[in-house]
């Protein structure tokens, strides 16, 4: 195998034939899928060529997929598996809710236990309100930031991703809500004040995220989201930071590292203890609105907000898993793999390099051409799957607690296999 131009087309297509000869199961899973899923696919950030795994089971940070293979799990359910794919503790939590009664139509003592321990972690929050999504945080967030302010422009980032209906990746795209946006480059903290200096007094808020997740892990500059937070202080709009992956960063989450303190901030996955969660809080000021008994109140409906399965599985979650002692682990685990990474990547030809903050980061293929980028990094996607690991095929990564030095050891020695022969 070899990552060169000249031969790299071949090897590639080696690489996707083998794929196939070892997972025929998956392909007649896609196959079946399609019959009531478009394209076999309900979730697209799972669609890879020729087609996604089927996984049928999984424990600890080990997945098997429906031809039997094992990998050792490093994607972590795109940032929301933390905990691996068993948890006692969390399965206890939640059969314990569902034995006591569940969809109970009225407001439980779950809800009001959550909110007390987030509120705790996070400077920022004084009252919060649960959605069943980060996407449902950040529309929420945002609506209430143009309600309140009486301001209709947002201020994103190239690169961001909010959500189904809140991405920007490629610009304002076509799916996303009808809200006046300024798409800025991330970490460019002049054309942000350039931004402000020309429509500050129409901008309701400034939605960015501490590192772009999705966007290829992104880390913001301290000077960059400091500079945010001084315009925003200026201009009486409101800066809220999307913590829904970097919340795994330190109790408080990156903002507590950061030493920067949002208006409002946008929770997910982790917090869910596993089930679909979201949230959204700020200060008191500006959550009263959400008061139903508020002269002038904001509504916010939803089932599933306050539902007890999910309110116990992530009571337990923040109680007993993500503790100050097991994140802070986990970040300098994360750290030390990063670095790892990087130094196997520089001593074999430096195709790639790694991006990230703590426990989540991105591969990306090195050099001018695009096209070429990204073929090196589906081989590499490949080659790697074959020697039992698995991360996305865009290349992020994102540790769980079960991944340990032992883990961690053997993908390194499966990517020194990899690079070696790729020379």
């Amino acid at each position: 195998m070899t990552f060169h131009t000249d031969t790299l087309t071949a090897e590639l297509s080696r690489a996707e034939e083998d794929f196939r000869r070892r997972t025929p199961q998956s392909a007649d899973a896609l196959t079946r899928a399609s019959r009531v899923l478009p394209g076999g696919n309900t979730r697209s950030s799972l669609w890879t060529a020729p087609y996604p795994l089927s996984i049928t089971g999984g424990e600890g940070c080990r997945i098997t997929d429906a031809d039997g293979h094992t990998y050792f799990d490093f994607l972590g359910e795109f940032t929301a598996g933390i905990y691996g794919h068993t948890c006692p503790s969390l399965e206890q939590a939640v059969t314990a809710a569902h034995r006591a009664g569940f969809g109970l139509s009225s407001h439980t003592p779950y809800e009001v236990a959550l909110a007390e321990e987030l509120a705790a972690r996070f400077p920022s929050i004084d009252l919060l309100r649960f959605t069943n999504s980060g996407t449902e945080a950040n529309l929420m967030a945002l609506t209430a930031a143009r309600l309140v302010t009486g301001r209709k422009r947002i201020v994103v980032f190239a690169g961001g991703y909010h959500g189904g209906v809140l991405t920007f990746g490629n610009g304002n795209a076509p799916v996303n809500v009808p809200f006046d946006f300024a798409v800025l480059p991330y970490n460019d903290a002049e054309a942000a004040a350039r931004e402000f200096a020309a429509s500050g007094d129409r901008i309701a808020a400034v939605l960015v995220e501490p590192m772009q997740g999705a966007g290829g892990c992104v880390v913001g500059s301290a000077e960059f989201l400091q500079t945010l937070r001084d315009l925003c202080d200026d201009s009486g709009a409101w800066l809220i930071f999307d913590e829904v992956q970097t919340a795994r960063m330190a109790p408080g989450g990156a903002q507590e590292r950061l030493g920067i303190t949002p208006d409002m901030t946008t929770l997910g996955k982790i917090f869910g203890g596993g089930l679909a969660f979201g949230a959204f809080g700020g200060r008191q000021s500006v959550m009263a609105r959400f008061d139903p008994a508020h002269p002038d109140p904001i509504p916010h409906a939803g089932t599933f907000n306050n539902n007890r399965l999910t309110m116990a599985a992530g009571l337990e979650a923040v109680r007993n898993h993500l503790t100050p002692e097991a994140l802070a682990a986990l970040y300098e685990r994360g750290e030390a793999f990063r670095a790892a990474l990087n130094e196997r990547f520089a001593a074999n030809g430096g195709a790639f390099h790694v991006t990230g903050m703590g426990s989540i980061m991105n591969i990306h293929g090195k050099g001018e051409d695009a096209a070429l980028r990204l073929d090196r990094l589906r081989l590499l996607h490949f080659r790697m799957m074959e020697r039992g690991y698995y991360f996305a095929a865009r290349g992020l990564i994102a540790l769980s607690f079960p991944v340990g030095e032992t883990e961690m050891t053997g993908f390194l020695d499966a990517l020194d296999a990899v690079l070696i022969a790729g020379r």
